[in-house]
């Protein structure tokens, strides 16, 4: 079995100011043309966290810039190439908040789910509403049983073959199947998109897209978002 990639090779942790002083010419061999992430403290407390393609210079640097005065200890952890680099800083910046850093940093492609929770939140919660006041509504003719109106299935676009989809909530499941020109087959009746398939399952406003899965390799089971994605 193949190992994991390594990313860091090499590390030098909880060195204090001094002995970059005073042992300069040492330290410049560990750190000499190298790449890696370091770490600032002050009196115990993570103070800043940088990045660097040259550390050497950096922590020379660091030695007399505006940080100059607000250090006393300092960490290295030496990186084999520098691919990943810069998503790590940002994420140790997001999560420690270090008082030296001004910079919350960035990730390169990640999806930013806040908007997508604040809508899932409403729909539940206008979900909920709703059966609250269930009893105040006039009673309504249950609609004959019908197939799918002739709109576009939702999912024609990603369907070449007919394949299932699973879905999980409250320890019940549920099982459907999507028919080659795109409709869902659950409890015996087709439904043009995800979402109306999974209200038929659920009882409730639900996300369809994000309600039911799909295996995309054997074992892999995904939801069917990352169709869209």
């Amino acid at each position: 079995m193949k190992r994991n990639a390594q990313l860091v090779c090499q590390h030098l942790e909880n060195i204090s100011r001094e002995a970059l002083e005073e042992y300069q010419d040492i330290i410049r061999q560990y750190v000499r043309g190298r790449q890696g992430i370091y770490a600032l403290f002050r009196r115990g407390k993570l103070y800043y966290v940088g990045l660097a393609t040259n550390l050497r210079t950096r922590l020379k640097q660091h030695l007399r810039d505006r940080h100059a005065n607000s250090w006393d200890r300092f960490s290295v952890y030496l990186t084999i190439g520098d691919q990943h680099l810069r998503e790590l800083e940002a994420l140790i910046l997001r999560t420690v908040k270090p008082a030296g850093n001004k910079q919350t940093g960035k990730f390169a492609k990640s999806d930013d789910l806040r908007r997508r929770f604040r809508r899932d939140m409403k729909q539940n919660l206008n979900a909920a509403i709703d059966g609250m006041f269930e009893e105040l509504r006039p009673a309504r003719r249950k609609p004959a049983p019908k197939k799918a109106d002739r709109r576009t299935p939702a999912l024609a676009k990603y369907v070449s073959a007919a394949f299932p989809i699973r879905a999980e909530q409250k320890n019940k499941r549920f099982k459907a199947r999507v028919r080659r020109d795109g409709t869902i087959r659950f409890a015996g009746k087709l439904f043009n998109t995800p979402s109306a398939a999974a209200v038929a399952a659920c009882g409730h406003a639900q996300n369809g897209w994000d309600f039911w899965e799909f295996q995309r390799a054997p074992g892999d089971w995904v939801y069917l978002s990352t169709l869209r994605a």
